[in-house]
């Protein structure tokens, strides 16, 4: 029998992958403009209505064989993945916070960045509904439950939007192309709101370093060029997610170690 200690944990993770079958539809749907509440999900490929015993999350994929029950299509691992990474979010979430009202927000801001993530590496767009809405709410959350003051959460709002917008006019007047969009924009505005001001720098340096990477390794083994475009919103987002937990350690380790004695 599970102890009272952890059941608010495990039937957090329960919940987030439920929710993570959702998400799976809104990553699917939002950027082919298709309404993510109305109508059931249906196979891709086959356009069949999905039962709802072939919708369990991770479960089903197992059991099926990672195809469709009535065509037989692939489906990618990215369902399980996700539900899987929900699942782990909200976990994570309960069991740093406690069964709380912030590990509710942290929850739906984790929520959020992995379908940003997958929306943007599949499409190169960052949804409107998901990052000014994402914004707003760590406004909110800042007010009512989040550690950033409601200043703190303005003003990461200002500079994450302020610093891609100075980075991208930087860039495009050096290469006279455009090398971010306003998708990068918002979303870094919706990482400060829910952040504060002092993780955005931490955030951006984390994702360039991981792009940068990526970049490299696209460059020498996938035949990419130094045009080839990469999906910057799907590094940005991961990277928040780990300064969430570990930015603020690291930040009084930077401040420790840097500051000038007294």
């Amino acid at each position: 029998m599970i102890s009272s200690t952890w059941m608010p944990i495990v039937l957090a993770g329960v919940f987030g992958a439920l929710i993570g079958s959702f998400l799976n539809v809104v990553i699917y749907r939002l950027p082919r403009a298709i309404s993510v509440v109305g109508g059931r999900s249906k196979c891709p490929h086959c356009r069949e209505t999905i039962r709802w015993f072939d919708n369990v999350p991770v479960a089903s994929w197992l059991l099926l064989g990672g195809k469709c029950r009535r065509c037989g299509w692939k489906i990618p691992a990215r369902y399980p993945f996700v539900e899987l990474s929900s699942g782990l979010s909200a976990t994570v979430a309960v069991w740093h916070f406690g069964p709380t009202l912030q590990a509710g927000w942290v929850y739906a801001f984790l929520a959020i960045m992995i379908a940003i993530t997958f929306i943007d590496w599949e499409h190169q767009i960052i949804p409107d509904p998901l990052s000014i809405g994402g914004t707003v709410l760590g406004f909110i959350g800042a007010w009512v439950c989040l550690d950033v003051s409601v200043l703190e959460s303005l003003m990461g709002a200002a500079v994450g939007a302020g610093v891609i917008l100075a980075i991208a006019f930087t860039y495009k007047v050096a290469r006279k192309v455009d090398g971010m969009g306003g998708g990068d924009v918002k979303l870094m505005a919706m990482i400060g709101a829910f952040l504060g001001w002092q993780m955005v720098f931490a955030v951006l340096f984390v994702a360039a370093a991981a792009g940068s990477v990526y970049g490299v390794w696209l460059m020498r083994r996938a035949g990419g060029n130094r045009q080839t475009a990469v999906a910057f919103g799907s590094f940005l987002a991961p990277a928040a997610c780990l300064m969430l937990f570990t930015g603020g350690r690291l930040l009084s380790l930077y401040l420790g170690t840097f500051s000038p004695p007294r």
